[in-house]
């Protein structure tokens, strides 16, 4: 099993590496980087790329890790014994598997992905120590002990929202996915829009690095916001004059609803756009 990166995620070589490493050592593959750098679409793309499934948990600020185990459903049971069902002599019926117990059965090593764990309770990664480790968890209601068929190959994404614990961690391998370079960037586009002329998206990501360069940002744009604003302006048929500008000062460029994303930092754009007009 071998990540090389795919024909639609374009990935690094320090990525590529981290990807192998994990599923060399067995460890969790911790991910962070910038909102919108493709975190998420990697675990989809590994998945993919080792012909496996993706098993994919997405984190809320209310999810328990018991939650990842399984749920005893209490509330159906009792309903079912007011109503006489004969399901109620077999507590089985209510035990809800969850992604991790999905993943511990699953007949081919899956991709596991835990997305945005640090939205979750600080708790919350901690109270994953042991599963992570052992690959199994026992169920208390069936008395019965889930064990791994096989250590799914995991992924966990964080925006670095709150710190997480060191014996968390301690337990999984770490990359930070850095913001790609232009050169980069070009393949990354390359992808979306494999006949995008050049001048375009010369211009464009031109315009694109100087949003990202002016200081005092709130939000910078990321690669998605990117994606977005490219695909809005081929949709328009914007030429790649318009995103210039002769005298080389600042220039609001069309469309930049795509690329900025609160009132503060349009302010902020709109100011110094007059300010170098000036």
């Amino acid at each position: 099993m071998s990540f090389t990166g795919t024909d639609q995620y374009i990935a690094s070589q320090e990525l590529q590496l981290a990807v192998n490493a994990a599923v060399t050592l067995e460890r969790p593959l911790l991910i962070k980087g910038e909102p919108g750098t493709g975190k998420t679409l990697l675990a989809e793309e590994v998945a993919k790329s080792l012909n496996t499934d993706l098993i994919a948990w997405h984190i809320k600020s209310t999810t328990k890790a018991q939650q990842g185990l399984y749920e005893y459903d209490a509330v159906s049971r009792l309903r079912d014994s007011q109503l006489g069902d004969a399901r109620v002599h077999d507590i089985g019926n209510y035990i809800v598997k969850g992604k991790l117990w999905q993943a511990f059965e699953a007949a081919k090593r899956p991709v596991l992905l835990i997305d945005e764990i640090d939205k979750a309770d600080i708790e919350f990664p901690n109270d994953l120590l042991l599963e992570l480790d052992r690959m199994e968890f026992h169920v208390y209601e069936t008395r019965e002990t889930i064990k791994a068929a096989q250590r799914p190959v995991v992924i966990i994404t964080s925006n670095n929202e709150k710190e997480l614990p060191d014996a968390f961690l301690r337990r999984c391998f770490f990359h930070y996915i850095r913001f790609p370079d232009a050169d980069e960037m070009r393949r990354i586009v390359g992808v979306h829009f494999p006949t995008l002329k050049q001048d375009l998206l010369n211009q464009a990501l031109s315009s694109f690095f100087a949003v990202r360069d002016v200081p005092g940002l709130k939000k910078k744009p990321s690669t998605s916001e990117l994606i977005d604003w490219l695909k809005l302006l081929v949709a328009e048929d914007i030429p790649a004059e318009a995103l210039h500008s002769k005298d080389s000062k600042l220039v609001i460029p069309p469309l930049y609803g795509a690329l900025l994303k609160n009132e503060q930092d349009i302010q902020l754009f709109e100011k110094l756009a007059f300010m170098a007009r000036r």
